[in-house]
C-alpha cells in the first residue's frame, strides 16, 4: 500500500485544458469553510434559478460527495471517479447518464474522491476535471456551472478554478465566526495572488449563512471590497427542512423571495478584485473577549523545556576569524 501511494504521488500530473467554453457559460466557483452550509445554499440556489429559466448544472467537488444530496432528498449520486474506477476495470466507457443527473431543470454530479488514507483528494479534483473534459465539459450548453469547493484545503486541486482561469469569478460562504471569515479572507488572498500573477478570476461576494446578526461578515465585506449577496437567517424553520433533504429555495415556499434575489445577485454580480486583510484586521472585527488578542505571548526557557537542572552545552558552530 505505501510503496503504490508513493508511486502515485510520484506521477506527474496532466495539463488540465483551460480553454473557454464554447457557449456563453457563466462558470461560478463557490469555497467556504467545511460545515459552514455550501451545499445547503447551493441545492437552493440551483433550484431556484433553474425555476429562474436559467440552465445550471452543479458540480460538487467536496470528496465528502455531499453536495447534490440536498437537492437528490438524500439519495448519493454516483462519483464521477467511483464510475470511472468501475468502468475502467470492466472496459467500458463512462457516459454522460452514469454521472449526470437531473431535477426539475437542475443537472447534477459530484466528483468525489479517494477514501481517507488511500490517496490525494486535490489529484482526485484534477483528474475529476480531467474525465469532464472528455465527455466534453467545454462544449456543454450551460448558462451557469456552479462548483462546490472546500475553502479550507489549501492543495493545488482545491484551487484549480482560481489558479487557471477555469471560472470567472468566486463566491464564498462564510458566517458570523473568525474561522469562516479566515477561509473566505485565504481565498481573497488566493484570488489577489493570481491576479498579480496575470489571472482574471474575482470574487462576486459573500452569501452570509445562519445569520444571527452579529455583523461580522457584513463588516468583513466592507472591509475586503465585496458585496453581500444574501444573508440567510439562522432560523429554525430553515434548519429543519435542511435536516429533512427539503428544497426552500422554491416558488411559494416562505424562504423563496431570498433566494430569488440571490440567483438574481449570483448572476449579475461581476467579478471584483478583493483587498484580503492581515491577521490582526481579521481579528480586529472580533471583540477581544472572543479572539484572545488580549493575551500576551510570554517566550519559554531552556529551563522550562528541561527543568532547573538544564546545563547549557557549547555551540557547535564553527566561528571563522575576520580577515
Amino acid at each position: 500500500m505505501a510503496a503504490r501511494l508513493r508511486d502515485e504521488a510520484a506521477q506527474p500530473q496532466d495539463a488540465v485544458v483551460t480553454t473557454g467554453p464554447t457557449k456563453d457559460t457563466q462558470i461560478i466557483a463557490i469555497y467556504g469553510k467545511g460545515g459552514i452550509g455550501k451545499s445547503f445554499t447551493l441545492a437552493n440556489l440551483s433550484y431556484m434559478m433553474a425555476q429562474q429559466g436559467k440552465k445550471v448544472l452543479l458540480i460538487g467537488c467536496d470528496p465528502k460527495s455531499d453536495t447534490t444530496s440536498l437537492l437528490f432528498g438524500g439519495k448519493a449520486c454516483p462519483t464521477i471517479i467511483e464510475t470511472s474506477s468501475r468502468k475502467k476495470a470492466a472496459g467500458e466507457e463512462v457516459k454522460i447518464g452514469d454521472v449526470c443527473f437531473k431535477r426539475d431543470g437542475v443537472y447534477a454530479m459530484e466528483l468525489g474522491g479517494p477514501e481517507v488514507g488511500r490517496g490525494c483528494g486535490g489529484r482526485g479534483i484534477i483528474h475529476g476535471f480531467e474525465l469532464l473534459e472528455k465527455l466534453g465539459f467545454h462544449d456543454w450548453g450551460f448558462d451557469f456551472v456552479l462548483l462546490d469547493f472546500l475553502g479550507d484545503v489549501v492543495c493545488g486541486g482545491f484551487g484549480l478554478p482560481i489558479a487557471r482561469d477555469m471560472c470567472q469569478k468566486v463566491i464564498v460562504v462564510g458566517s458570523n465566526d473568525l474561522q469562516s471569515l479566515y477561509v473566505a479572507n485565504n481565498v481573497c488572498s488566493a484570488v489577489e495572488y493570481f491576479r498579480k500573477l496575470g489571472g482574471n478570476v474575482g470574487v462576486a461576494g459573500m452569501v452570509i449563512n445562519k445569520d444571527d446578526g452579529t455583523g461580522e461578515a457584513q463588516a468583513f465585506c466592507d472591509k475586503v471590497g465585496i458585496p453581500v449577496l444574501a444573508a440567510i437567517p439562522a432560523h429554525d424553520d430553515i434548519r429543519k427542512k435542511s435536516a429533512n433533504y427539503e428544497i426552500i429555495g422554491r416558488p411559494g415556499d416562505v424562504w423563496a423571495p431570498l433566494f430569488e434575489e440571490l440567483g438574481l445577485n449570483v448572476s449579475e454580480a461581476p467579478p471584483v478584485r478583493p483587498a484580503p486583510l492581515t491577521q490582526d484586521a481579521l481579528l480586529g472585527l472580533f471583540s477581544s473577549e472572543s479572539t484572545g488578542r488580549d493575551v500576551v505571548l510570554v517566550p519559554a526557557t531552556l529551563e522550562d523545556m528541561c527543568g532547573p537542572s538544564a546545563l547549557k552545552k557549547a555551540t557547535l558552530e564553527v566561528v571563522y576569524d575576520q580577515v
